[in-house]
């Protein structure tokens, strides 16, 4: 299949790409990086790094236009608004303006095939009409369903916006020559936009980060972790749709209840400052900035519980890429969300974890007191998460099946 790609121009369109390690960012990078390699001259049409901070990377702050060669691929980063916060008119400023510059601005290249990573709703736009232009495949990853988004994170207007934003979905994803959708619970809501079925193929995301290398004691001492608590830790995105509010109160419950368990928040995003202040005051409760690349698989193996965190409204419209590094840890997931949504049927389904109640802080204390006193139990059902990376998500599956996607496009 390698040979396929060689020589071919091959056009990526995301707003997320490199050095962002969190999110949508890794996938458009390594799929890129591997189209590369495969002999393919990749060009990527991305925005300027800011996430999960939401706020644009030091380096590349007061810059209009970058041009970036970065392990063989060629970046075009375009300055666009950053919302400081998440309200449906601030991401409709997000979007329109990366929008207006990438259309104004875009590679000066010929593709032979374009791929869109959505949830970016100006990202499919840009690429259905470069591939339109060009009269190439426009071949489209589904991450998050923009329109479901709207309408189930809790975001400020977002039952307004829901309605546009489903119709520019459905436009963007009516037009695509090939659809991949990174969980199979979005299939039934993309064929409600008028998809049939044979252009829907399911293409589920990978494990991009390396396995834990440092020593788990050193790592825990490093960070304050005490031997005998029960450290649960969050890592990733602070926004609506996380509804990390529910991990505050099982902090507070554990306080309470006088338990030695730790509840840590690590990353950054809209929300951050908000719990702070929720947070003020429980002696039982860490706030981390975001790890780096090289020490985010040893944290995450250092914690006795992952935990995944959603709104009770979250059903069909997003995957937590989160997930796939904590399975890779080996240590057990709880997540706290609604039990017919595709995070529950992923946690069921790897055998890693427990599912509770979405936006229910005692049944989560529960789970983790329960992990925390039954040790076998969670180092049982830690030891299936790598498995399951092993059966299902590895790199090399993950990027397997985005290619075949692109190379099916190509060969219509």
């Amino acid at each position: 299949m390698d040979s396929l790609f060689a020589g071919r121009r091959v056009l990526v369109v995301s707003t997320n790409y490199a050095p962002e390690h969190a999110g949508i960012g890794p996938y458009s990078t390594q799929t890129a990086e591997h189209l590369a390699a495969c002999g393919a001259e990749v060009h990527v049409l991305t925005g300027m790094p800011h996430y999960p901070a939401w706020r644009v990377d030091e380096a590349y702050r007061g810059r209009w236009r970058v041009r970036e060669l970065r392990h063989g691929v060629h970046l075009h980063r375009r300055r666009h608004y950053v919302p400081p916060r998440q309200t449906a008119l601030l991401r409709a400023l997000y979007e329109s303006s990366f929008l207006a510059h990438g259309s104004l601005a875009p590679p000066p290249v010929r593709p032979d095939i374009v791929l869109s990573q959505m949830p970016s709703l100006a990202g499919g736009v840009i690429g259905g009409r470069i591939a339109r232009r060009h009269r190439v495949p426009h071949v489209v990853v589904v991450q998050d369903l923009m329109g479901a988004a709207a309408a189930q994170s809790g975001i400020t207007g977002g039952s307004r916006a829901a309605s546009l934003a489903s119709r520019v979905e459905a436009a963007v994803l009516g037009s695509a020559s090939l659809i991949g959708v990174v969980h199979e619970t979005f299939v039934k809501r993309v064929k409600a936009m008028g998809i049939t079925a044979p252009r829907i193929r399911t293409v589920p995301n990978w494990t991009h980060v390396a396995a834990a290398t440092g020593d788990r004691h050193l790592v825990r001492a490093r960070l304050g972790w005490q031997p005998d608590e029960v450290v649960v830790l969050h890592s990733g995105n602070m926004g609506l749709k996380q509804g990390l509010e529910v991990l505050i109160e099982t902090a507070r419950i554990a306080a309470g209840a006088g338990r030695r368990i730790r509840v840590v928040l690590m990353g950054d995003g809209s929300r951050r400052a908000h719990l702070e202040r929720l947070a003020e005051g429980l002696p039982n409760l860490d706030l981390l900035p975001p790890a780096d690349e090289q020490d985010f698989p040893d944290v995450l193996a250092a914690a006795d519980v992952l935990v995944v965190t959603q709104r009770a409204s979250v059903v069909d419209m997003s995957l937590p890429s989160k997930l796939t590094s904590y399975f890779a840890a080996g240590r057990p997931v709880v997540a706290s969300v609604a039990p017919e949504s595709g995070t529950a049927l992923e946690v069921h389904r790897s055998g890693a974890g427990l599912v509770v109640a979405p936006e229910d802080p005692a049944a989560l204390h529960g789970a983790v007191h329960l992990l925390g006193r039954d040790r076998e139990r969670s180092a049982a059902l830690g030891a299936r998460g790598p498995a399951y990376v092993a059966e299902r998500l590895s790199r090399t599956a993950g990027l397997g099946r985005v290619t075949a996607l692109l190379a099916e496009a190509l060969k219509a």
